[in-house]
């Protein structure tokens, strides 16, 4: 019964990726003309996130960053950001796995 159903799991998931991966590049618009464009901001990906004082989860928490709140990216240290909260003033790091900008994808 279990075999079963991871079959058609597969089948399925196969069927959704197929165009996909049919798709050609020719239509695709060149890279650079995406570059042109500024990035996109960070955003918390979640309902909040800790600030802490150094880039490691054992750290100090210094307050929580949330989803609708204003903030500012100051450096980046490996998959750590150095934030400025703009609605509470508190500074410290945060996981990129929370926060991090979307992908822009050009298409024409």
């Amino acid at each position: 019964m279990r075999s079963t159903r991871i079959a058609i799991s597969a089948v399925m998931l196969g069927a959704l990726a197929l165009p996909v991966l049919s798709a050609t590049t020719a239509s695709a618009t060149p890279a650079s003309r995406c570059s042109s464009q500024p990035p996109l901001p960070y955003e918390v990906h979640t309902a909040a996130v800790t600030i802490r004082s150094k880039a490691t989860t054992h750290s100090t928490a210094l307050g929580e960053l949330y989803k609708s709140y204003p903030f500012s990216v100051t450096k980046k240290s490996g998959n750590w950001l150095y934030i400025t909260d703009k609605t509470t003033g508190v500074k410290g790091w945060v996981s990129g796995t929370y926060v991090y900008r979307d992908v822009r994808m050009s298409t024409d």
